[in-house]
Protein backbone atom coordinates (compact mmCIF):
# COMPACT_ATOMS: atom_id res chain seq x y z
CA UNK A 1 0.00 0.00 0.00
CA UNK A 2 1.31 3.12 -1.10
CA UNK A 3 0.08 5.87 1.28
CA UNK A 4 1.93 9.11 -0.55
CA UNK A 5 4.82 10.37 -0.55
CA UNK A 6 7.18 9.56 1.71
CA UNK A 7 8.19 12.60 3.49
CA UNK A 8 5.21 14.82 2.61
CA UNK A 9 1.96 15.88 5.26
CA UNK A 10 -0.77 14.03 4.40
CA UNK A 11 -4.79 14.31 5.51
CA UNK A 12 -7.97 12.71 4.20
CA UNK A 13 -9.43 13.48 0.88
CA UNK A 14 -13.06 13.22 2.13
CA UNK A 15 -14.80 13.31 5.30
CA UNK A 16 -16.29 10.35 7.33
CA UNK A 17 -18.38 9.64 9.79
CA UNK A 18 -18.69 6.88 12.28
CA UNK A 19 -21.14 5.79 14.91
CA UNK A 20 -21.58 3.95 18.13
CA UNK A 21 -21.38 3.87 21.66
CA UNK A 22 -19.05 4.57 24.28
CA UNK A 23 -17.46 1.67 26.16
CA UNK A 24 -17.17 3.36 29.16
CA UNK A 25 -20.40 5.75 28.70
CA UNK A 26 -22.78 3.34 27.23
CA UNK A 27 -24.39 6.44 25.45
CA UNK A 28 -24.36 6.78 21.44
CA UNK A 29 -21.41 8.05 19.99
CA UNK A 30 -20.41 9.37 16.45
CA UNK A 31 -17.11 10.74 15.10
CA UNK A 32 -16.27 12.53 11.92
CA UNK A 33 -13.15 12.77 10.07
CA UNK A 34 -12.48 16.41 8.47
CA UNK A 35 -9.59 16.97 6.38
CA UNK A 36 -7.48 19.29 7.43
CA UNK A 37 -4.31 21.86 6.68
CA UNK A 38 -0.57 21.53 6.50
CA UNK A 39 0.87 22.04 10.27
CA UNK A 40 -2.58 21.25 11.91
CA UNK A 41 -2.01 18.10 13.77
CA UNK A 42 -4.66 15.93 14.98
CA UNK A 43 -7.12 18.04 16.39
CA UNK A 44 -10.35 16.99 18.40
CA UNK A 45 -13.25 19.13 17.79
CA UNK A 46 -15.78 18.05 20.74
CA UNK A 47 -19.26 19.22 20.10
CA UNK A 48 -21.52 20.48 23.12
CA UNK A 49 -25.60 20.57 22.21
CA UNK A 50 -25.68 23.90 23.19
CA UNK A 51 -23.60 24.38 19.79
CA UNK A 52 -20.40 25.14 21.47
CA UNK A 53 -17.31 23.28 20.82
CA UNK A 54 -13.66 22.55 22.68
CA UNK A 55 -10.76 22.02 20.43
CA UNK A 56 -7.96 19.40 21.86
CA UNK A 57 -4.46 18.81 19.98
CA UNK A 58 -4.23 15.52 20.30
CA UNK A 59 -0.73 16.19 21.95
CA UNK A 60 1.18 14.37 25.06
CA UNK A 61 0.85 17.56 26.91
CA UNK A 62 -2.90 17.63 26.91
CA UNK A 63 -3.21 13.88 28.27
CA UNK A 64 -5.20 13.47 31.35
CA UNK A 65 -6.23 10.14 32.92
CA UNK A 66 -4.78 7.12 31.69
CA UNK A 67 -7.18 4.64 34.18
CA UNK A 68 -8.31 1.38 31.38
CA UNK A 69 -8.73 4.41 28.33
CA UNK A 70 -6.24 7.86 27.19
CA UNK A 71 -8.82 10.90 27.74
CA UNK A 72 -7.31 13.91 26.35
CA UNK A 73 -8.49 17.20 27.72
CA UNK A 74 -8.06 19.99 30.07
CA UNK A 75 -10.83 19.29 32.57
CA UNK A 76 -13.85 16.25 32.88
CA UNK A 77 -16.27 18.13 31.10
CA UNK A 78 -13.40 19.67 28.47
CA UNK A 79 -12.14 16.49 27.44
CA UNK A 80 -12.43 12.93 25.28
CA UNK A 81 -11.60 10.08 26.10
CA UNK A 82 -11.27 6.32 24.89
CA UNK A 83 -8.84 8.10 22.15
CA UNK A 84 -6.30 4.97 21.82
CA UNK A 85 -8.00 3.05 19.13
CA UNK A 86 -8.74 6.06 16.82
CA UNK A 87 -5.42 7.49 17.23
CA UNK A 88 -3.49 4.01 15.99
CA UNK A 89 -5.43 4.02 13.09
CA UNK A 90 -4.27 7.32 12.56
CA UNK A 91 -0.69 7.32 13.39
CA UNK A 92 -0.74 3.74 11.69
CA UNK A 93 -1.72 5.35 8.02
CA UNK A 94 0.34 8.04 7.83
CA UNK A 95 -2.19 10.91 8.63
CA UNK A 96 -0.26 13.87 10.18
CA UNK A 97 -3.41 16.13 9.65
CA UNK A 98 -7.09 15.42 10.93
CA UNK A 99 -10.16 16.99 12.35
CA UNK A 100 -11.72 14.73 14.31
CA UNK A 101 -15.37 15.89 15.67
CA UNK A 102 -16.87 14.14 18.39
CA UNK A 103 -20.49 14.72 19.27
CA UNK A 104 -19.92 13.68 23.24
CA UNK A 105 -16.97 12.79 25.99
CA UNK A 106 -15.94 9.31 24.13
CA UNK A 107 -14.85 8.17 21.37
CA UNK A 108 -16.96 5.20 20.11
CA UNK A 109 -15.82 1.99 21.04
CA UNK A 110 -17.19 0.40 17.35
CA UNK A 111 -15.88 -3.55 17.09
CA UNK A 112 -12.80 -2.74 20.12
CA UNK A 113 -10.75 -2.30 17.02
CA UNK A 114 -8.84 0.26 15.41
CA UNK A 115 -10.08 -1.85 11.95
CA UNK A 116 -13.17 0.80 11.34
CA UNK A 117 -10.98 3.64 11.48
CA UNK A 118 -9.23 1.98 9.28
CA UNK A 119 -11.74 1.36 6.83
CA UNK A 120 -13.25 5.16 7.50
CA UNK A 121 -9.78 6.66 6.62
CA UNK A 122 -9.32 4.08 3.29
CA UNK A 123 -12.79 4.84 2.38
CA UNK A 124 -12.11 8.47 2.84
CA UNK A 125 -9.21 8.67 0.56
CA UNK A 126 -5.24 9.79 1.57
CA UNK A 127 -4.22 13.34 0.42
CA UNK A 128 -0.38 14.29 0.18
CA UNK A 129 0.00 18.19 1.31
CA UNK A 130 3.36 18.86 -0.74
CA UNK A 131 4.39 20.27 2.94
CA UNK A 132 7.82 18.29 4.61
CA UNK A 133 6.84 15.67 7.60
CA UNK A 134 8.71 16.08 10.78
CA UNK A 135 9.93 13.33 12.78
CA UNK A 136 11.16 12.68 16.47
CA UNK A 137 14.10 10.85 15.91
CA UNK A 138 15.26 8.84 19.36
CA UNK A 139 19.09 9.32 19.77
CA UNK A 140 19.29 7.70 23.06
CA UNK A 141 17.99 5.67 25.50
CA UNK A 142 15.10 6.71 27.48
CA UNK A 143 13.46 3.87 30.14
CA UNK A 144 10.96 4.06 32.83
CA UNK A 145 9.60 1.31 35.31
CA UNK A 146 6.59 1.38 37.25
CA UNK A 147 6.87 -1.99 39.88
CA UNK A 148 7.35 -4.60 37.83
CA UNK A 149 6.70 -2.92 34.54
CA UNK A 150 8.88 -0.94 32.10
CA UNK A 151 9.04 0.42 28.93
CA UNK A 152 11.63 1.98 26.99
CA UNK A 153 12.49 3.52 23.48
CA UNK A 154 15.89 2.86 21.89
CA UNK A 155 17.70 4.28 18.47
CA UNK A 156 16.02 2.43 15.60
CA UNK A 157 16.70 2.67 11.57
CA UNK A 158 12.50 3.02 11.23
CA UNK A 159 9.60 2.70 13.64
CA UNK A 160 9.40 -0.20 15.23
CA UNK A 161 7.68 -1.79 18.75
CA UNK A 162 8.46 -5.05 20.95
CA UNK A 163 5.50 -5.43 23.48
CA UNK A 164 5.44 -8.41 25.67
CA UNK A 165 2.51 -9.18 28.68
CA UNK A 166 2.22 -10.84 31.52
CA UNK A 167 -0.85 -12.20 32.70
CA UNK A 168 -1.67 -14.14 35.69
CA UNK A 169 -3.90 -17.04 33.71
CA UNK A 170 -3.38 -19.55 31.84
CA UNK A 171 -5.07 -18.33 28.85
CA UNK A 172 -2.88 -15.81 28.20
CA UNK A 173 0.22 -15.77 30.03
CA UNK A 174 3.10 -14.65 28.52
CA UNK A 175 2.88 -12.98 25.19
CA UNK A 176 5.39 -10.84 23.09
CA UNK A 177 4.80 -8.94 19.19
CA UNK A 178 7.80 -7.76 17.36
CA UNK A 179 7.73 -5.84 14.29
CA UNK A 180 8.47 -3.02 12.22
CA UNK A 181 5.59 -0.59 11.93
CA UNK A 182 3.95 0.00 8.60
CA UNK A 183 0.48 0.61 7.30
CA UNK A 184 0.39 -2.86 6.00
CA UNK A 185 2.06 -4.24 9.37
CA UNK A 186 -0.91 -2.45 11.74
CA UNK A 187 -3.64 -3.49 8.94
CA UNK A 188 -2.67 -7.25 8.81
CA UNK A 189 -1.48 -8.06 11.93
CA UNK A 190 -2.71 -5.43 14.50
CA UNK A 191 -5.74 -3.47 13.60
CA UNK A 192 -8.37 -6.11 14.21
CA UNK A 193 -7.45 -7.16 17.81
CA UNK A 194 -10.12 -6.32 20.04
CA UNK A 195 -9.75 -4.71 23.65
CA UNK A 196 -10.47 -7.39 26.41
CA UNK A 197 -11.45 -8.12 30.01
CA UNK A 198 -12.58 -10.22 32.66
CA UNK A 199 -15.90 -11.58 33.80
CA UNK A 200 -14.56 -11.39 37.29
CA UNK A 201 -14.31 -7.49 36.71
CA UNK A 202 -17.82 -6.40 35.63
CA UNK A 203 -19.18 -5.17 38.61
CA UNK A 204 -16.23 -3.21 39.98
CA UNK A 205 -15.85 -1.89 36.80
CA UNK A 206 -19.49 -0.92 36.55
CA UNK A 207 -20.07 0.49 40.08
CA UNK A 208 -16.97 2.70 39.20
CA UNK A 209 -18.80 3.96 36.36
CA UNK A 210 -16.91 1.94 33.95
CA UNK A 211 -17.25 -0.41 30.74
CA UNK A 212 -21.03 0.45 30.82
CA UNK A 213 -21.10 -0.40 26.47
CA UNK A 214 -18.56 -3.12 27.27
CA UNK A 215 -20.02 -6.29 25.40
CA UNK A 216 -19.57 -9.35 23.14
CA UNK A 217 -19.87 -7.28 20.10
CA UNK A 218 -16.73 -4.99 21.33
CA UNK A 219 -14.67 -6.68 23.73
CA UNK A 220 -12.91 -10.19 24.31
CA UNK A 221 -14.35 -11.32 27.56
CA UNK A 222 -12.74 -14.22 29.58
CA UNK A 223 -14.55 -16.06 31.95
CA UNK A 224 -13.73 -17.12 35.28
CA UNK A 225 -12.92 -20.76 34.26
CA UNK A 226 -9.97 -18.86 31.96
CA UNK A 227 -12.11 -19.57 28.95
CA UNK A 228 -13.09 -16.46 25.82
CA UNK A 229 -17.04 -16.98 25.79
CA UNK A 230 -17.21 -14.86 22.47
CA UNK A 231 -18.64 -17.38 20.08
CA UNK A 232 -16.69 -16.06 17.77
CA UNK A 233 -13.46 -16.69 19.44
CA UNK A 234 -10.03 -14.96 18.83
CA UNK A 235 -9.15 -12.91 15.83
CA UNK A 236 -5.80 -13.91 16.24
CA UNK A 237 -4.89 -17.65 17.37
CA UNK A 238 -3.86 -17.98 20.83
CA UNK A 239 -1.95 -13.80 20.76
CA UNK A 240 -5.10 -11.62 19.93
CA UNK A 241 -4.51 -10.08 23.90
CA UNK A 242 -0.53 -8.82 23.21
CA UNK A 243 -1.45 -7.70 19.93
CA UNK A 244 -4.03 -5.25 21.16
CA UNK A 245 -2.22 -4.18 23.86
CA UNK A 246 1.02 -3.10 21.01
CA UNK A 247 -2.64 -1.44 19.27
CA UNK A 248 -2.90 0.77 22.38
CA UNK A 249 0.71 1.38 22.81
CA UNK A 250 1.10 2.73 18.73
CA UNK A 251 -2.36 5.14 19.75
CA UNK A 252 -0.85 6.39 22.90
CA UNK A 253 2.63 6.96 21.71
CA UNK A 254 0.76 8.91 18.45
CA UNK A 255 0.27 11.35 21.06
CA UNK A 256 3.72 12.57 20.94
CA UNK A 257 2.40 14.67 17.54
CA UNK A 258 4.73 13.72 14.90
CA UNK A 259 5.99 10.09 13.69
CA UNK A 260 8.27 8.84 15.66
CA UNK A 261 11.65 7.13 14.62
CA UNK A 262 12.98 4.54 16.86
CA UNK A 263 12.26 1.50 18.92
CA UNK A 264 9.64 1.50 21.44
CA UNK A 265 9.90 -1.79 24.39
CA UNK A 266 7.32 -2.45 27.17
CA UNK A 267 7.16 -5.01 29.48
CA UNK A 268 3.66 -5.60 31.19
CA UNK A 269 2.45 -1.93 30.38
CA UNK A 270 -0.61 -0.09 29.61
CA UNK A 271 -2.41 3.95 29.08
CA UNK A 272 -0.49 5.12 31.73
CA UNK A 273 3.13 3.33 31.24
CA UNK A 274 3.09 4.38 27.69
CA UNK A 275 2.10 7.56 28.43
CA UNK A 276 4.77 8.41 30.78
CA UNK A 277 7.18 6.59 28.84
CA UNK A 278 6.72 9.15 25.88
CA UNK A 279 6.65 12.37 28.44
CA UNK A 280 9.99 10.79 29.46
CA UNK A 281 11.46 10.89 26.22
CA UNK A 282 10.07 14.64 24.92
CA UNK A 283 10.92 16.31 28.49
CA UNK A 284 14.92 15.39 27.67
CA UNK A 285 15.62 17.24 24.69
CA UNK A 286 19.10 15.42 24.08
CA UNK A 287 17.09 12.10 23.53
CA UNK A 288 15.25 12.83 20.24
CA UNK A 289 15.69 15.46 17.72
CA UNK A 290 13.71 16.66 14.60
CA UNK A 291 14.64 15.29 11.26
CA UNK A 292 12.76 15.67 7.79
CA UNK A 293 12.98 12.49 6.03
CA UNK A 294 13.45 13.35 1.69
CA UNK A 295 9.97 13.21 -0.17
CA UNK A 296 10.61 10.03 -2.49
CA UNK A 297 8.00 7.96 -3.62
CA UNK A 298 7.46 4.47 -2.15
CA UNK A 299 5.79 2.78 0.51
CA UNK A 300 6.28 3.67 4.11
CA UNK A 301 8.97 1.11 5.30
CA UNK A 302 11.62 2.47 6.98
CA UNK A 303 13.87 5.55 6.28
CA UNK A 304 17.40 5.61 5.84
CA UNK A 305 18.46 9.33 5.73
CA UNK A 306 17.43 12.55 7.39
CA UNK A 307 18.17 15.35 7.66
CA UNK A 308 18.09 17.42 11.13
CA UNK A 309 16.18 20.40 11.02
CA UNK A 310 17.70 23.12 13.85
CA UNK A 311 14.34 25.16 13.99
CA UNK A 312 11.77 23.08 13.78
CA UNK A 313 8.39 24.95 12.55
CA UNK A 314 6.35 23.84 15.47
CA UNK A 315 7.09 21.42 18.26
CA UNK A 316 4.43 18.38 18.05
CA UNK A 317 4.33 17.65 21.75
CA UNK A 318 2.87 21.01 22.77
CA UNK A 319 -0.88 21.76 23.53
Amino acid sequence: MTIGLLGFQTTIANSVQLEGIGVHSGNPASVTFLPAEAGTGIVFSRQYENGSTVEIKAVSSNVGNTDLCTVIGRSATQSVSTVEHIMAGIYAMGIDNLIVEVDGPEIPIMDGSSAPFIDAIESAGIKSLGVKRPYIRVTKPVRIEAGASWAEFRPYDGTRFEVEIDFDTPLIGRQVWKGDLTPETFKNELSRARTFGFMRDVERLWAAGYALGSSLENSVVISDDNTVINMEGLRYEKDEFVRHKTLDAVGDLALAGAQFIGCYRSYRGGHKVNANALKALLSDPSAYEIVEAPAVRQPVVRVREFVAVQQPVFAPWSA
